[in-house]
């Protein structure tokens, strides 16, 4: 079942005043350690980058959901909130960061990204944070992807109960998630295992056409 609107045209706004939120608190079994703290070969953690991309795109506040008990690194304008319990699905990691991020009474719109998609551009965020709907997500060659735009009234439907999933694809559903093309793999691309990582960073050759 289909839980988008079709993409279309979409009318540009203020893209101002937008919050980011890095779902970074799982325990990366398939990558044999919490996917926060992976590396690329340039040694930046997957949650660096992620917070540089939200960053460069204009968020603020930025917010990360982490391991449970994790002590992180410093990140210049990050604010890390462990998850309570360890196992939480991801429905109830997006609760935790959402409580915390709905503290900061100035944003409109969040970005929610997942930590295991580092390679999104930060274009693609301001284009995604620049649609004139209530949710949104991004599309690149008509599969979707990540970060996922909803505004603040979403957000608090959420936590007041109103909407209450129990996934967020059913509430981007309800709410009429509409898709937003752009031109960057990276959207799509999950570095859930070292291979994946390995593969999205040289991907392998296209054989030529025969003539």
């Amino acid at each position: 079942m289909s839980f988008h609107s079709p993409s279309r045209d979409h009318h540009e706004v203020d893209v101002t005043h937008f919050a980011g939120l890095i779902l970074a608190g799982g325990k990366g079994r398939r990558w044999g350690g919490p996917k926060a703290w992976a590396e690329l070969p340039d040694g930046r953690s997957f949650l660096e980058l992620c917070v540089e991309i939200l960053r460069q795109a204009g968020a603020a506040p930025i917010v990360a959901t982490l391991p449970p008990n994790t002590v992180p690194p410093p990140h210049e304008g990050l604010v890390s909130v462990s998850l309570p319990e360890p196992g939480l699905d991801m429905f109830a990691s997006l609760k935790t960061g959402l409580e915390r991020l709905v503290e900061y009474p100035d944003w409109r719109a969040v970005a929610v990204l997942p930590v295991d998609h580092p390679l999104v551009k930060a274009e693609s965020v301001t284009a995604l944070m620049g649609v004139e709907a209530t949710s949104a997500i991004p599309s690149f060659k008509n599969k979707h992807g990540h970060p996922i735009r909803m505004d603040r009234g979403v957000v608090e439907g959420i936590l007041n109960g109103s909407l209450t999933g129990p996934t967020l694809r059913e509430i981007l559903h309800l709410v009429g998630a509409v898709d937003v093309n752009v031109e960057d793999a990276g959207v799509i691309i999950n570095c859930n295992t070292p291979e994946a990582l390995t593969e999205a960073l040289n991907p392998p050759l296209r054989k030529p056409f025969k003539t």
